[in-house]
């Protein structure tokens, strides 16, 4: 498996704080089944603005000690980007990083805000021939509560990475519910850990991947889990099943009223 967003570079953003804390991380990835880790630290101005240069000599400095310790899993270079007009700029100049140099990027949004520049955005990257992926949509309040701009977003060409932890509940119940309903609908197309701390969500990915392979099935949890993102490491072409749009029944919408 290929952990598609994960927060281990160290002292980088607010994930891993120290190299000792990200080769533990390292450890965990490998002994919970992942061969490859994408290092999708946030980029967001004026806050985590750490640039892809000074990202670089990170991983190769990574990469070297774990040859040299005769570990074998394979690091690719990213960021997790916060949603802004200056995106595009960003990856231009090299403060920001597509996914292993690829066209496929990584970006957030909001958690309880729904931005209004958001397709302005994402047609901004499409015309510079790049594909936006979603992090962890299933977290997004106002998706949480009209889970059909997913469904939207797709349509126009963007793909979705949700989060192991969310289908365990770590975000919260409406999380996990959204979570179930993406996967069920074919709007899922990747998958990551999110991880920030050791000893949190790597000793709990096999719970994950087989409360996710009882949604889905196997075939589909392979895809998202290894198919789709090597494609995408390799700058690819994703075939994409047809989604289907996510409406929330009315007893639905009661319950994410009710729950946390």
């Amino acid at each position: 498996m290929i952990d598609f967003h994960t927060h281990i570079l160290p002292n980088i953003d607010d994930g891993s704080r120290s190299i000792e804390e990200t080769f533990n991380l390292i450890q965990e990835a490998k002994q919970a089944g992942f061969e490859g880790i994408v290092l999708t630290s946030h980029y967001i101005e004026n806050y985590y603005e750490t640039d892809t240069p000074e990202r670089e000599v990170w991983v190769n400095a990574i990469k070297e000690n774990l040859v040299a310790k005769g570990i074998d899993t394979n690091l690719y270079l990213g960021n997790e980007i916060y949603l802004s007009n200056n995106m595009m700029n960003l990856l231009i100049q090299g403060k920001a990083a597509t996914i292993n140099n690829t066209c496929y990027v990584l970006f957030e949004m909001p958690l309880n805000n729904e931005p209004m520049n958001l397709y302005d955005v994402i047609y901004s990257l499409q015309e510079n021939k790049l594909i936006p992926v979603l992090a962890h949509p299933e977290r997004y309040s106002y998706i949480q509560k009209e889970p059909e701009l997913v469904y939207d977003l797709i349509q126009k060409g963007c793909l979705m990475q949700g989060n192991f932890g969310s289908i365990l509940g770590e975000y919260g119940n409406k999380a996990k519910m959204i979570l179930q309903k993406l996967l069920e609908n074919n709007s899922i197309h990747f998958l990551g850990t999110d991880v920030h701390r050791e000893k949190t969500i790597y000793p709990r990915i096999p719970i994950a991947l087989s409360i996710i392979e009882d949604i889905v099935g196997f075939d589909k949890v392979d895809t998202i889990t290894k198919i789709n993102p090597r494609l995408a490491l390799a700058n690819k072409k994703i075939e994409i099943d047809e989604p289907y749009e996510v409406k929330l029944t009315f007893k639905e919408k009661l319950e994410m009223l009710i729950k946390k």
